[in-house]
């Protein structure tokens, strides 16, 4: 399960296993590390986010800050995505 980086006391990475077919552009987010319980975030065409899930719970002003770290590293995010999965497509 690749770790992209960590914000603060969160860790963003990608499930290696994302299904057949493969899901979309997506990452993960937790709290200390990685778990079935994390939040989800659509990384999009325009390189915005869109929340999937907030499965682990963060509270929403934390959520709007990693939303925007997120979506300024979208393209490095997307890139990694190419190298472990070798194909990228969009929710939206």
């Amino acid at each position: 399960m690749p770790q992209l980086f960590r914000i603060g006391r969160f860790l963003v990475f990608f499930w290696s296993d994302e299904g057949m077919p493969e899901e979309p552009v997506h990452v993960h987010v937790s709290e200390g590390k990685p778990s079935a319980n994390s939040t989800k975030f659509w990384i999009l065409k325009n390189r915005k986010t869109l929340l999937a899930n907030n499965n682990s719970h963060i509270p929403e002003k934390e959520l709007r800050m990693l939303q925007r770290i997120i979506e300024a590293n979208s393209e490095e995010i997307i890139e990694k995505w190419k190298e472990h999965f070798e194909t990228v497509n969009f929710y939206c």
